[in-house]
């Protein structure tokens, strides 16, 4: 059930965010301390030959305490980490650089260290807060007025201080 929504919501924006041009990546629930969500790119290869696949790991500590844009939120930004790989100039690992922080933009998400206005757009550590009536904002509206939801939530959430020392970033 979880991996049913979830890979619905990665159609979704990908259809929706991305013209679908985000490869089908292997999607994950790892409980990654420090962060919400990551991805790694070719971190998985088939046992019957050379195929691999990027990953993208949602961490289900945060579900029952953000909000379902936040999820959603976590999910795009890793998605915009794929398709950088893919069709942008990659930074080094962990490191979002201009190239991420223009294509969050143009998809309706504001890369900033602090999650908030004014931040710093580059960085090991970045978050990124929505922009009012972009793309994100109206492809996640769509979304969650299909009845949308994570069914399942982990009975052990992060604390209210883990949340916000938390930044979304890559693991170490």
């Amino acid at each position: 059930e979880m991996s049913a929504e979830l890979q619905a919501a990665f159609d979704h924006f990908n259809r929706e965010l991305f013209d679908d041009e985000v490869p089908p990546p292997l999607l994950t629930i790892q409980r990654q301390k420090m962060t919400a969500g990551y991805f790694t790119a070719k971190g998985w290869v088939h046992r019957q030959g050379a195929q691999k696949v990027d990953e993208i790991a949602l961490n289900p500590k945060y579900f029952a305490v953000q909000t379902l844009q936040e999820s959603m939120k976590v999910l795009v930004m890793q998605m915009a980490f794929a398709w950088q790989t893919h069709y942008g100039k990659p930074g080094r690992r962990r490191y979002a650089n201009k190239d991420y922080g223009d294509k969050l933009q143009s998809i309706g998400l504001m890369p900033s260290k602090t999650g908030k206005p004014g931040g710093k757009m580059t960085g090991e550590k970045i978050d990124a807060y929505v922009i009012e009536g972009g793309p994100f904002e109206e492809a996640c509206r769509k979304l969650l007025t299909n009845s949308f939801a994570l069914s399942w939530l982990d009975r052990f959430p992060v604390t209210v201080k883990e949340l916000s020392r938390t930044m979304h970033q890559l693991p170490e």
